[in-house]
């Protein structure tokens, strides 16, 4: 299958209704498969769309880069956002954030190409230091751990899970 992954960027203007709809149905199952991605469940179809809308104007100001995973039909199968950090003393800095890969993609290295992927596209924007964060004990956690992600530590209670319930957090950084 990874191969048959394509890694791209998408432009605000390629974040039409076709691909934001998309992009809503994988949010969706994540949040409802219980992923750690600031939504809790049952997330409405009017939430996931209003917010890849959201989503759709930071990229026109450039405040935030999507890449997106796309099968060989070019069907949407994963996405990874790189978010600018806003201060003036952190233009080194992003954050990585709402890695989404939809079920029938997952165990198959789609994860893993879209972290490598923000992390070359890092690179070419002269980032040194990327951050992110997940729900301890998840699957992500293992991910991001296996690519050299370093733990920064855990900060009990930190989230709401999809379910509604308190979770930790745990904190991580990748020097470039």
């Amino acid at each position: 299958m990874k191969s048959e992954i394509r890694i791209r960027r998408i432009s605000a203007a390629e974040l039409n209704d076709h691909r934001v709809s998309r992009l809503a149905e994988i949010l969706i199952e994540c949040v409802q498969g219980g992923a750690s991605v600031s939504f809790l469940s049952p997330l409405p179809r009017e939430r996931a769309v209003d917010y890849w809308r959201r989503v759709s104007k930071e990229l026109s100001r450039n405040d935030r880069i999507l890449l997106v995973a796309e099968d060989r039909t070019g069907r949407t199968v994963g996405s990874i956002q790189m978010v600018h950090m806003p201060s003036e003393n952190q233009p080194h800095m992003a954050q990585v954030t709402k890695v989404l890969v939809e079920k029938d993609a997952r165990g198959r290295g789609v994860g893993r190409r879209l972290l490598s992927a923000v992390t070359e596209l890092a690179r070419r924007e002269r980032k040194t230091l990327l951050v992110l964060s997940t729900a301890t004990g998840s699957v992500a956690e293992q991910l991001y751990h296996s690519e050299g992600w370093q733990r920064i530590g855990v900060v009990p209670g930190c989230v709401l899970m999809a379910d509604g319930k308190h979770a930790a957090a745990t904190f991580f950084y990748k020097q470039l």
